[in-house]
C-alpha cells in the first residue's frame, strides 16, 4: 500500500510540475519525460504485437496462401481508381508517421491512399539462395527469420524498423556495401502493381528498364507488392577490429585503403571530430574468443559509438568478436546517437540496467507525437542528412561538412556503386567506390540556418558527382534535383506506363521546395 501511495505522489507532483511549467514546454524541452513514461512502454507493446503476428504466421504458413489475395486487393483499389475518373495521384495508405523517415508527406492527406498490409516473409529459397519478402517486412523481422536458418542478406541496414519496400523505392546501406552496393543491388526482382492495375515482375533480363529505374523512385513507378533478395550463409560472429586514426589526411587514407580490401566483411568509421576517428573493419566467423566476446546489442550494454569512443580516448586498438545479429542492429539501440538529445542520461549504467531493456522508442510513434513546436525545432536545429561521395573526394567532403555543419559523430560507410542504369550511377562508365557520410545532430556551427546551410551542402554535393539520401529534407529546385540525379529512364517509363496522372513525380513527393 505504501507503494501505490508513493506512485500516486509521484505522478501527482509530475502533473502539478506539467501543469505547472505548460504541456507544450515540457514536450520541447524536457521530451524526455514524455518518452520515458509514454513512448517507451507503448513501443514494447508494439514490439509485442508484430512479434506475436510474426510467429503467428510463420507457425500457420498462412503468408504465402494470402498473398495473392492481397495483390489482387491491391489491383481491385487501383481498377476502382481508374473508374473514379483518375482524378487524384495516388500513394500508398500507410501513415506518414509509421515511416522511419523524419518528413511527414503532406501528399497523403490529398491522394487517394490505396491500402497495402504486405508485412510478411513469403518464401525463403535455399537453393537459388534467395529469399522473397513483402514490402513491409522490416530489417529486425527479416535478420530474426533467417538467422535461425544459417542465412541473413548480404546488406543489412541499420534499424530494425527499416522496411524493405523503403530501402528499394529509398535505398539503404551497410558497412559491407564496400562488397555488396547498396541495397538495391542486393536484390534479384521485383513485383509491381502498376498505374493500369496490371501485376508486373521485373528483373535484370524480365523488365529490365523498370528493375532499374524502381530504386529510388519514392513509389511513383507503382506499388510494389514483393521483392527478392540474395542470401548469403550466415556466421555466428562478426570479428571487429578497433583502430583509432588522428589527423584527417591519414583518416582518409586508412579508411580508403580498408575500404579496397575484399577480405573485410565490413568497414566503418566514426569520426568523432575533424581530426579524431575510429575505423573499424570485421570478418564474419564462426570461431570465437571466448574472453573477446561482447554481446553489445544486450539492452545493458553501453551505446555501441559510446563504446567506440573508448579506443579513441584510451589511444588504444582492439579486437571484439560481437554475435553477428548483434552487430548487424549495433545503432539501433541508441538510434546512431540521435537518442542521446532526447533521453539525455540514456547511457547512464543505471537507467541501462533499469530501463534499457525498452529502448529505443519507436520513431514513427516520436514523429507521431511530436508536434508542431518541436518539428519546427528539429527542422531548424537539428540535422539527419546522409550525403553519398565519391569515395576520392572524402577528404574535402568532411571539410565541407565541418565548415557547414559542425556535427559530430559522423558515419562513415564505404560503398561500390555499379555503373547500372537508373537514377543513380557513377559519372564514369565503370563501377567506382563510394562513401556515405552520414550527419545526425545539432550543428554547431555558428549561426547554422538550415535552408541556406543545406542548400550549400547539395551544391557542393553535386559537383562532385554525389547524392543526397531521400528520406531526408531536401531544399534543391527541380533543375539542381534532376542535375543531381540521372533522371532519362525514369521520366521515360513514366511516359510509358502513363504514370503522370498515377503518380506525383519523384521531386513532388519528397522536396521540400515542392510542398505546400
Amino acid at each position: 500500500m505504501s507503494a501505490l501511495w508513493s506512485v500516486g505522489a509521484g505522478l501527482l507532483l509530475l502533473l502539478l510540475w506539467v501543469r505547472h511549467r505548460g504541456l507544450e514546454a515540457v514536450l520541447v524541452h524536457h521530451r524526455w519525460v514524455f518518452v520515458c513514461l509514454f513512448l517507451l512502454p507503448l513501443s514494447i507493446l508494439f514490439d509485442i504485437y508484430y512479434q506475436l503476428r510474426a510467429w503467428a504466421v510463420w507457425r500457420l504458413h498462412s503468408a504465402p496462401r494470402q498473398h495473392a489475395q492481397r495483390v489482387r486487393h491491391i489491383q481491385a483499389q487501383v481498377r476502382e481508381w481508374k473508374k473514379e475518373g483518375s482524378k487524384r495521384y495516388m500513394c500508398t495508405g500507410r501513415p506518414g508517421w509509421l515511416t522511419v523517415s523524419l518528413r511527414v508527406g503532406k501528399y497523403k492527406k490529398i491522394h487517394k491512399n490505396i491500402m497495402i498490409n504486405l508485412m510478411d516473409v513469403l518464401e525463403v529459397d535455399s537453393e537459388r539462395q534467395v529469399v522473397r519478402v513483402e514490402p513491409l517486412v522490416s530489417m529486425g523481422q527479416l535478420t530474426a527469420h533467417l538467422n535461425p536458418m544459417g542465412w541473413t542478406i548480404p546488406v543489412v541496414p541499420e534499424l530494425d524498423d527499416l522496411t524493405v519496400g523503403g530501402l528499394i523505392m529509398g535505398t539503404g546501406i551497410e558497412s559491407s556495401s564496400h562488397i555488396y552496393g547498396l541495397f538495391q543491388h542486393t536484390c534479384v526482382a521485383y513485383e509491381l502493381v502498376l498505374a493500369d492495375g496490371s501485376l508486373v515482375r521485373c528483373s535484370p533480363t524480365e523488365n529490365s528498364d523498370l528493375f532499374y529505374a524502381v530504386p529510388w523512385s519514392c513509389g511513383t513507378l507503382g506499388f510494389l507488392v514483393a521483392a527478392e533478395i540474395k542470401m548469403i550463409p550466415a556466421k555466428k560472429y562478426v570479428k571487429i577490429h578497433y583502430e583509432p586514426v588522428r589527423g584527417l589526411q591519414k583518416i582518409c587514407e586508412k579508411f580508403t585503403e580498408e575500404s579496397k580490401k575484399k577480405e573485410n566483411s565490413f568497414v566503418e568509421g566514426l569520426l568523432y571530430s575533424l581530426d579524431e576517428a575510429v575505423i573499424m573493419t570485421g570478418v564474419l566467423t564462426d570461431e570465437a574468443e571466448q574472453s573477446k566476446i561482447n554481446r553489445i546489442g544486450n539492452y545493458y550494454k553501453p551505446w555501441f559509438f559510446k563504446h567506440v569512443e573508448k579506443y579513441l580516448k584510451a589511444d588504444r586498438t582492439g579486437i571484439e568478436y560481437i554475435p553477428s545479429r548483434h552487430y548487424y542492429h549495433r545503432h539501433t539501440r541508441s538510434i546512431f546517437w540521435e537518442l542521446q538529445d532526447i533521453i539525455p542520461f540514456g547511457n547512464n549504467p543505471v537507467f541501462r540496467y533499469l530501463f534499457g531493456w525498452m529502448v529505443p522508442p519507436k520513431i514513427s510513434l516520436l514523429k507521431l507525437t511530436q508536434g508542431e513546436a518541436i518539428r519546427k525545432l528539429y527542422e531548424q536545429h537539428h540535422v539527419v542528412q546522409d550525403m553519398l561521395v565519391p569515395m576520392k573526394s572524402l577528404e574535402k567532403s568532411i571539410q565541407t561538412f565541418h565548415v557547414d555543419l559542425n556535427v559530430y559523430p559522423l558515419w562513415l560507410c564505404p560503398f561500390i556503386l555499379p555503373n547500372n542504369p537508373g537514377m543513380v550511377h557513377p559519372k564514369g562508365n565503370e563501377a567506382e567506390l563510394y562513401v556515405d557520410i552520414g550527419a545526425y545532430g545539432e550543428p554547431k556551427r555558428k549561426q547554422f540556418e538550415a535552408r541556406a546551410s543545406m542548400r550549400q551542402m547539395e551544391k557542393f554535393v553535386r559537383s562532385v558527382h554525389g547524392f543526397q539520401m531521400l528520406y531526408a529534407d531536401c531544399y534543391m529546385t527541380r533543375e539542381e534535383f534532376w542535375d543531381m540525379f540521372d533522371g532519362s529512364l525514369y521520366h521515360k517509363l513514366r511516359e510509358q506506363m502513363n504514370c503522370k496522372d498515377a503518380f506525383p513525380e519523384v521531386y513532388d513527393k519528397i522536396c521540400k521546395a515542392a510542398r505546400h
